[in-house]
Protein backbone atom coordinates (compact mmCIF):
# COMPACT_ATOMS: atom_id res chain seq x y z
CA UNK A 1 0.00 0.00 0.00
CA UNK A 2 1.29 3.01 -0.96
CA UNK A 3 0.49 6.86 0.19
CA UNK A 4 -2.07 7.72 -2.37
CA UNK A 5 -3.91 4.88 -1.39
CA UNK A 6 -3.36 4.76 2.47
CA UNK A 7 -5.23 8.03 2.42
CA UNK A 8 -8.27 6.45 0.78
CA UNK A 9 -8.32 3.60 3.27
CA UNK A 10 -8.04 6.23 6.24
CA UNK A 11 -11.61 6.97 5.22
CA UNK A 12 -12.85 3.86 4.71
CA UNK A 13 -11.38 2.74 8.12
CA UNK A 14 -12.77 5.55 9.63
CA UNK A 15 -16.17 5.63 8.41
CA UNK A 16 -16.28 2.02 9.46
CA UNK A 17 -15.74 2.52 12.84
CA UNK A 18 -17.48 5.24 13.05
CA UNK A 19 -20.95 3.98 11.72
CA UNK A 20 -20.01 0.67 14.08
CA UNK A 21 -19.67 3.05 17.14
CA UNK A 22 -23.34 4.55 16.37
CA UNK A 23 -24.89 0.86 15.97
CA UNK A 24 -23.21 -0.16 19.06
CA UNK A 25 -20.27 -3.04 18.01
CA UNK A 26 -16.86 -2.96 20.24
CA UNK A 27 -13.77 -3.74 18.73
CA UNK A 28 -12.22 -6.99 19.16
CA UNK A 29 -8.82 -7.87 17.40
CA UNK A 30 -7.80 -11.95 17.36
CA UNK A 31 -4.70 -13.67 16.52
CA UNK A 32 -2.92 -13.03 12.79
CA UNK A 33 -3.02 -17.27 13.00
CA UNK A 34 -5.43 -19.63 15.14
CA UNK A 35 -4.82 -23.42 15.70
CA UNK A 36 -5.66 -25.19 12.25
CA UNK A 37 -8.77 -26.50 13.63
CA UNK A 38 -10.75 -23.49 14.39
CA UNK A 39 -10.88 -23.42 10.94
CA UNK A 40 -11.52 -26.99 9.91
CA UNK A 41 -14.28 -27.16 12.20
CA UNK A 42 -15.36 -23.89 11.77
CA UNK A 43 -15.35 -23.08 7.89
CA UNK A 44 -16.04 -26.76 7.04
CA UNK A 45 -13.45 -29.61 5.14
CA UNK A 46 -15.80 -28.57 2.17
CA UNK A 47 -14.87 -25.25 1.46
CA UNK A 48 -12.12 -24.25 -1.13
CA UNK A 49 -10.52 -22.11 1.95
CA UNK A 50 -9.82 -25.16 3.87
CA UNK A 51 -9.16 -27.63 1.04
CA UNK A 52 -6.82 -25.53 -0.91
CA UNK A 53 -6.44 -22.07 0.24
CA UNK A 54 -5.14 -21.66 3.75
CA UNK A 55 -1.48 -20.85 5.25
CA UNK A 56 -0.93 -24.01 7.37
CA UNK A 57 2.15 -24.93 9.13
CA UNK A 58 3.43 -26.64 12.15
CA UNK A 59 5.22 -24.69 14.72
CA UNK A 60 7.69 -25.95 16.68
CA UNK A 61 6.07 -27.18 19.01
CA UNK A 62 4.41 -29.95 16.88
CA UNK A 63 0.75 -27.82 16.59
CA UNK A 64 -0.59 -27.13 13.40
CA UNK A 65 -1.21 -23.29 12.77
CA UNK A 66 -2.89 -21.40 10.05
CA UNK A 67 -2.39 -17.77 9.03
CA UNK A 68 -6.39 -16.33 8.96
CA UNK A 69 -7.95 -16.60 5.90
CA UNK A 70 -11.54 -14.89 7.43
CA UNK A 71 -12.42 -13.34 10.03
CA UNK A 72 -15.78 -15.21 11.77
CA UNK A 73 -14.21 -18.32 12.97
CA UNK A 74 -11.57 -16.33 14.95
CA UNK A 75 -14.26 -13.69 16.69
CA UNK A 76 -16.59 -16.91 17.48
CA UNK A 77 -13.80 -19.08 19.17
CA UNK A 78 -12.94 -15.82 20.60
CA UNK A 79 -16.84 -15.57 21.86
CA UNK A 80 -16.58 -18.91 23.40
CA UNK A 81 -13.40 -18.80 25.32
CA UNK A 82 -13.79 -15.63 26.78
CA UNK A 83 -17.55 -16.53 28.42
CA UNK A 84 -19.02 -13.39 26.58
CA UNK A 85 -22.33 -15.83 26.37
CA UNK A 86 -23.23 -14.34 30.48
CA UNK A 87 -22.61 -10.78 29.04
CA UNK A 88 -25.77 -8.87 27.72
CA UNK A 89 -26.84 -10.20 24.70
CA UNK A 90 -26.19 -9.66 21.61
CA UNK A 91 -22.79 -8.83 22.13
CA UNK A 92 -21.73 -6.75 19.14
CA UNK A 93 -18.00 -7.15 17.57
CA UNK A 94 -16.34 -5.60 14.52
CA UNK A 95 -12.76 -6.09 13.96
CA UNK A 96 -10.10 -4.20 10.53
CA UNK A 97 -7.63 -7.07 10.48
CA UNK A 98 -5.87 -8.78 7.38
CA UNK A 99 -7.00 -12.28 5.90
CA UNK A 100 -4.59 -14.56 4.05
CA UNK A 101 -5.39 -16.78 1.10
CA UNK A 102 -3.22 -19.14 -1.00
CA UNK A 103 -5.28 -18.25 -4.31
CA UNK A 104 -4.05 -16.58 -7.75
CA UNK A 105 -3.84 -12.88 -7.13
CA UNK A 106 -5.91 -10.89 -9.90
CA UNK A 107 -7.11 -7.22 -9.85
CA UNK A 108 -8.66 -6.71 -6.56
CA UNK A 109 -7.88 -9.85 -5.16
CA UNK A 110 -4.87 -10.50 -2.78
CA UNK A 111 -3.05 -13.02 -0.73
CA UNK A 112 -3.02 -10.88 1.78
CA UNK A 113 -6.34 -8.47 2.18
CA UNK A 114 -7.78 -6.51 4.64
CA UNK A 115 -11.31 -6.97 5.51
CA UNK A 116 -14.07 -4.83 7.64
CA UNK A 117 -15.96 -6.93 9.99
CA UNK A 118 -18.87 -7.25 12.09
CA UNK A 119 -20.43 -10.20 14.06
CA UNK A 120 -23.40 -10.24 16.79
CA UNK A 121 -23.94 -13.23 18.44
CA UNK A 122 -27.11 -14.11 21.15
CA UNK A 123 -29.77 -13.31 19.11
CA UNK A 124 -31.84 -15.13 16.48
CA UNK A 125 -33.87 -12.37 15.58
CA UNK A 126 -34.50 -12.28 12.12
CA UNK A 127 -34.64 -7.87 12.41
CA UNK A 128 -31.10 -8.07 13.49
CA UNK A 129 -30.27 -9.88 10.31
CA UNK A 130 -31.89 -7.01 8.49
CA UNK A 131 -29.77 -4.53 10.83
CA UNK A 132 -26.45 -5.89 9.89
CA UNK A 133 -27.17 -5.98 5.82
CA UNK A 134 -28.66 -2.12 6.67
CA UNK A 135 -24.97 -1.61 8.43
CA UNK A 136 -22.74 -2.64 5.49
CA UNK A 137 -25.23 -0.98 2.80
CA UNK A 138 -24.60 2.17 4.83
CA UNK A 139 -20.66 1.95 5.32
CA UNK A 140 -21.24 1.53 1.68
CA UNK A 141 -23.62 4.69 1.10
CA UNK A 142 -21.44 6.76 2.79
CA UNK A 143 -18.58 6.14 0.95
CA UNK A 144 -20.20 6.52 -2.34
CA UNK A 145 -19.40 3.22 -3.32
CA UNK A 146 -21.07 3.06 -6.94
CA UNK A 147 -23.08 0.17 -8.28
CA UNK A 148 -23.68 -1.28 -5.28
CA UNK A 149 -25.96 -4.40 -5.32
CA UNK A 150 -27.71 -6.75 -2.47
CA UNK A 151 -28.70 -10.51 -3.76
CA UNK A 152 -30.18 -12.69 -1.11
CA UNK A 153 -31.21 -15.92 0.00
CA UNK A 154 -31.98 -18.60 2.46
CA UNK A 155 -29.69 -21.63 3.66
CA UNK A 156 -32.84 -23.04 5.51
CA UNK A 157 -31.59 -25.14 9.11
CA UNK A 158 -29.84 -27.95 9.50
CA UNK A 159 -32.68 -30.42 10.22
CA UNK A 160 -34.36 -28.70 7.13
CA UNK A 161 -31.71 -29.72 4.65
CA UNK A 162 -32.09 -33.18 4.91
CA UNK A 163 -34.83 -33.73 2.65
CA UNK A 164 -33.59 -31.21 0.39
CA UNK A 165 -29.83 -33.02 0.91
CA UNK A 166 -31.05 -36.10 -0.49
CA UNK A 167 -33.35 -34.47 -3.47
CA UNK A 168 -30.47 -32.89 -4.57
CA UNK A 169 -27.67 -35.67 -4.35
CA UNK A 170 -30.70 -37.69 -6.71
CA UNK A 171 -30.09 -35.03 -9.31
CA UNK A 172 -26.79 -35.02 -9.16
CA UNK A 173 -26.62 -38.53 -9.17
CA UNK A 174 -28.43 -38.50 -11.87
CA UNK A 175 -26.12 -36.25 -13.76
CA UNK A 176 -22.66 -37.65 -12.29
CA UNK A 177 -21.39 -38.33 -15.76
CA UNK A 178 -21.58 -34.37 -16.87
CA UNK A 179 -19.58 -33.34 -13.65
CA UNK A 180 -15.70 -32.91 -13.18
CA UNK A 181 -13.94 -35.29 -10.93
CA UNK A 182 -13.66 -32.58 -7.99
CA UNK A 183 -17.49 -31.65 -8.31
CA UNK A 184 -17.99 -35.50 -7.57
CA UNK A 185 -15.98 -35.55 -4.88
CA UNK A 186 -17.58 -32.70 -3.20
CA UNK A 187 -21.00 -33.97 -3.85
CA UNK A 188 -20.59 -36.41 -0.77
CA UNK A 189 -19.25 -33.80 1.66
CA UNK A 190 -21.54 -30.73 0.66
CA UNK A 191 -23.69 -30.95 -2.57
CA UNK A 192 -24.36 -27.50 -1.76
CA UNK A 193 -20.98 -26.61 -2.29
CA UNK A 194 -21.48 -27.21 -6.17
CA UNK A 195 -23.56 -23.84 -6.04
CA UNK A 196 -20.60 -21.73 -5.80
CA UNK A 197 -18.39 -23.33 -8.46
CA UNK A 198 -17.38 -21.31 -11.43
CA UNK A 199 -16.57 -24.66 -13.42
CA UNK A 200 -18.64 -24.41 -17.07
CA UNK A 201 -19.76 -28.12 -17.01
CA UNK A 202 -20.86 -27.47 -13.00
CA UNK A 203 -22.85 -24.54 -14.04
CA UNK A 204 -24.94 -26.49 -16.57
CA UNK A 205 -25.83 -28.92 -14.35
CA UNK A 206 -26.72 -26.76 -11.86
CA UNK A 207 -28.54 -24.54 -12.96
CA UNK A 208 -32.13 -27.29 -13.12
CA UNK A 209 -31.03 -28.06 -10.01
CA UNK A 210 -33.34 -28.61 -7.29
CA UNK A 211 -33.59 -24.70 -5.26
CA UNK A 212 -33.52 -24.47 -1.28
CA UNK A 213 -36.00 -22.27 -1.12
CA UNK A 214 -38.44 -24.66 -2.65
CA UNK A 215 -37.72 -27.09 0.92
CA UNK A 216 -37.29 -24.59 3.71
CA UNK A 217 -39.06 -25.40 6.62
CA UNK A 218 -41.99 -23.12 8.45
CA UNK A 219 -39.94 -21.36 10.65
CA UNK A 220 -37.05 -20.82 7.99
CA UNK A 221 -39.51 -19.31 5.78
CA UNK A 222 -40.95 -17.09 8.23
CA UNK A 223 -37.66 -15.44 9.18
CA UNK A 224 -36.69 -15.07 5.95
CA UNK A 225 -40.01 -13.37 5.00
CA UNK A 226 -39.34 -10.77 7.79
CA UNK A 227 -35.98 -10.22 7.04
CA UNK A 228 -36.84 -8.99 3.42
CA UNK A 229 -40.07 -6.86 5.56
CA UNK A 230 -37.62 -5.12 7.27
CA UNK A 231 -35.42 -4.65 4.07
CA UNK A 232 -38.25 -3.30 2.50
CA UNK A 233 -39.34 -0.68 5.14
CA UNK A 234 -35.46 0.03 5.04
CA UNK A 235 -35.92 1.04 1.28
CA UNK A 236 -32.79 -1.30 0.77
CA UNK A 237 -33.50 -2.97 -2.46
CA UNK A 238 -32.30 -6.41 -3.07
CA UNK A 239 -32.28 -9.65 -5.05
CA UNK A 240 -33.62 -13.11 -4.41
CA UNK A 241 -31.03 -15.03 -6.01
CA UNK A 242 -31.80 -18.70 -4.59
CA UNK A 243 -28.54 -20.34 -6.16
CA UNK A 244 -26.01 -18.05 -3.37
CA UNK A 245 -24.60 -20.41 -0.66
CA UNK A 246 -21.59 -18.18 0.06
CA UNK A 247 -18.05 -19.96 0.74
CA UNK A 248 -18.50 -20.97 3.92
CA UNK A 249 -20.46 -24.03 5.56
CA UNK A 250 -21.27 -22.64 8.79
CA UNK A 251 -23.67 -20.44 7.02
CA UNK A 252 -27.93 -21.47 8.37
CA UNK A 253 -30.57 -18.85 7.18
CA UNK A 254 -30.15 -15.79 6.28
CA UNK A 255 -26.95 -15.42 3.51
CA UNK A 256 -26.21 -12.42 1.56
CA UNK A 257 -23.80 -10.73 -0.82
CA UNK A 258 -23.00 -7.52 -2.42
CA UNK A 259 -21.53 -6.97 -5.31
CA UNK A 260 -20.29 -3.87 -7.26
CA UNK A 261 -20.87 -3.14 -10.88
CA UNK A 262 -17.25 -1.24 -11.02
CA UNK A 263 -15.28 -4.05 -10.41
CA UNK A 264 -15.97 -6.52 -13.45
CA UNK A 265 -16.13 -10.23 -13.90
CA UNK A 266 -15.01 -10.52 -9.65
CA UNK A 267 -17.69 -8.08 -8.69
CA UNK A 268 -18.29 -9.77 -4.98
CA UNK A 269 -17.39 -6.42 -2.66
CA UNK A 270 -18.91 -8.14 0.73
CA UNK A 271 -21.30 -10.08 2.20
CA UNK A 272 -22.33 -12.39 4.94
CA UNK A 273 -25.32 -14.23 6.99
CA UNK A 274 -26.48 -15.96 9.41
CA UNK A 275 -24.20 -18.98 11.41
CA UNK A 276 -26.43 -20.29 14.23
CA UNK A 277 -24.24 -23.13 15.12
CA UNK A 278 -20.75 -21.94 15.01
CA UNK A 279 -20.02 -21.14 18.35
CA UNK A 280 -21.42 -25.02 19.53
CA UNK A 281 -19.16 -26.45 16.82
CA UNK A 282 -15.57 -24.38 18.30
CA UNK A 283 -16.41 -25.81 21.85
CA UNK A 284 -18.85 -23.03 23.07
CA UNK A 285 -22.97 -22.60 24.23
CA UNK A 286 -25.64 -23.55 21.69
CA UNK A 287 -25.65 -19.76 20.31
CA UNK A 288 -27.01 -17.94 17.23
CA UNK A 289 -25.20 -15.25 15.51
CA UNK A 290 -25.26 -13.04 12.27
CA UNK A 291 -22.02 -11.07 10.48
CA UNK A 292 -20.41 -9.93 7.29
CA UNK A 293 -16.87 -9.07 5.90
CA UNK A 294 -16.18 -6.74 3.29
CA UNK A 295 -12.81 -6.13 1.87
CA UNK A 296 -10.95 -3.22 2.20
CA UNK A 297 -8.92 -3.67 -1.01
CA UNK A 298 -12.27 -4.17 -3.23
CA UNK A 299 -14.10 -1.13 -2.12
CA UNK A 300 -10.92 1.33 -2.73
CA UNK A 301 -10.82 -0.22 -6.28
CA UNK A 302 -14.64 0.49 -6.86
CA UNK A 303 -14.07 4.36 -5.53
CA UNK A 304 -11.24 4.52 -8.25
CA UNK A 305 -8.40 4.66 -5.76
CA UNK A 306 -7.53 8.71 -5.15
CA UNK A 307 -11.61 9.42 -5.81
CA UNK A 308 -12.46 9.89 -2.34
CA UNK A 309 -8.90 11.03 -1.15
CA UNK A 310 -8.67 14.22 0.94
CA UNK A 311 -5.87 16.61 0.69
CA UNK A 312 -3.25 15.25 2.40
CA UNK A 313 -2.23 18.68 4.30
CA UNK A 314 -4.70 21.26 5.85
CA UNK A 315 -1.96 23.99 5.33
CA UNK A 316 1.82 24.46 4.33
CA UNK A 317 4.28 26.69 6.26
CA UNK A 318 6.42 28.78 3.41
CA UNK A 319 9.68 30.28 4.86
CA UNK A 320 12.25 30.24 2.36
CA UNK A 321 14.92 32.14 4.61
CA UNK A 322 16.64 29.01 6.95
CA UNK A 323 16.76 31.31 10.23
CA UNK A 324 13.14 31.92 10.28
CA UNK A 325 12.47 28.27 9.40
CA UNK A 326 14.66 27.17 12.46
CA UNK A 327 13.11 30.05 14.34
CA UNK A 328 9.46 28.51 13.87
CA UNK A 329 10.18 25.21 14.93
CA UNK A 330 7.69 25.58 17.77
CA UNK A 331 4.68 27.24 15.58
CA UNK A 332 5.45 23.87 13.37
CA UNK A 333 5.09 21.59 16.23
CA UNK A 334 1.99 23.60 17.45
CA UNK A 335 -0.22 23.58 14.67
CA UNK A 336 -0.20 19.94 14.24
CA UNK A 337 -0.77 19.90 18.12
CA UNK A 338 -3.85 21.95 16.99
CA UNK A 339 -5.22 18.81 14.86
CA UNK A 340 -3.91 20.34 11.67
CA UNK A 341 -2.15 18.21 8.93
CA UNK A 342 0.83 20.92 8.22
CA UNK A 343 3.78 20.32 5.79
CA UNK A 344 6.86 22.76 5.84
CA UNK A 345 9.07 23.33 3.05
CA UNK A 346 12.16 22.54 3.06
CA UNK A 347 15.68 23.98 2.58
CA UNK A 348 16.92 24.54 -1.01
CA UNK A 349 13.19 26.10 -2.40
CA UNK A 350 12.34 29.52 -3.15
CA UNK A 351 8.94 30.44 -2.71
CA UNK A 352 7.38 29.91 -5.82
CA UNK A 353 8.56 26.25 -5.83
CA UNK A 354 7.27 26.13 -1.98
CA UNK A 355 3.82 27.01 -3.37
CA UNK A 356 3.86 24.99 -6.25
CA UNK A 357 4.70 21.91 -3.50
CA UNK A 358 1.93 23.05 -2.09
CA UNK A 359 -0.28 22.74 -4.51
CA UNK A 360 0.55 19.50 -5.75
CA UNK A 361 0.06 18.06 -1.91
CA UNK A 362 -2.83 19.70 -2.57
CA UNK A 363 -3.21 22.50 0.38
CA UNK A 364 -6.22 24.62 1.22
CA UNK A 365 -3.84 27.15 2.95
CA UNK A 366 -0.22 28.77 2.62
CA UNK A 367 0.84 29.80 5.90
CA UNK A 368 3.89 33.13 4.17
CA UNK A 369 6.19 33.95 6.68
CA UNK A 370 9.03 36.49 5.20
CA UNK A 371 11.43 38.84 7.10
CA UNK A 372 8.90 41.36 7.36
CA UNK A 373 6.19 39.23 8.86
CA UNK A 374 8.34 37.57 11.13
CA UNK A 375 9.98 40.75 12.51
CA UNK A 376 5.96 42.24 13.26
CA UNK A 377 4.95 38.33 14.67
CA UNK A 378 2.20 38.13 11.49
CA UNK A 379 1.98 35.49 8.87
CA UNK A 380 0.16 35.73 5.66
CA UNK A 381 -2.44 32.85 4.82
CA UNK A 382 -3.36 32.34 1.45
CA UNK A 383 -6.42 30.48 0.42
CA UNK A 384 -5.39 28.04 -1.98
CA UNK A 385 -9.24 27.57 -3.48
CA UNK A 386 -9.92 31.31 -3.69
CA UNK A 387 -6.16 32.55 -4.04
CA UNK A 388 -7.29 35.53 -1.51
CA UNK A 389 -4.88 36.54 1.08
CA UNK A 390 -4.96 37.65 4.28
CA UNK A 391 -2.38 38.65 7.43
CA UNK A 392 -2.75 37.22 10.91
CA UNK A 393 -0.78 37.30 14.09
CA UNK A 394 0.88 34.24 14.18
CA UNK A 395 -0.49 33.18 17.64
CA UNK A 396 -4.04 32.84 15.40
CA UNK A 397 -3.03 30.95 12.29
CA UNK A 398 -4.75 27.71 13.92
CA UNK A 399 -8.23 30.17 14.62
CA UNK A 400 -8.21 31.33 11.75
CA UNK A 401 -7.85 27.98 9.46
CA UNK A 402 -10.71 26.65 12.05
CA UNK A 403 -12.91 29.51 11.18
CA UNK A 404 -12.14 28.93 7.37
CA UNK A 405 -13.38 25.50 6.94
CA UNK A 406 -10.64 23.99 9.42
CA UNK A 407 -9.12 20.46 8.79
CA UNK A 408 -9.76 19.66 5.08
Amino acid sequence: MLPAEGRVRAVIEGVAAGIMATHGFGRVVTPTFEETDVFVRGVGTATDIVRKEMYTFEDRGGRSLTLRPEGTAPVARAYAEHGMHKQPQPVKLWYLAPMFRYEAPQSGRFREHWQVGAEAFGSDDPLLDAEMIALLWEIYERLGVPGVRLRISSMGDPEGRGPYREALLGYLAAHADALPGDARERMGENPLRLFDMTDAAVRAVMADAPRLRDHLGDGAREHHEQVLAALRLLGIAYEEDPTLVRGLDYYTRTVFEFTCDHLGAQSGIGGGGRYDGLVASLGGPEVPGVGFGTGVERITMALGGEATSPALVDAYLAVPDAAIRLALMPLLRDLRRSGLRVEAGTAGRGLKAMMRHASGLGAAHVIIVGAREHAEGLATIRDMQTGDQVEVPVGEIASHIAASGGPA
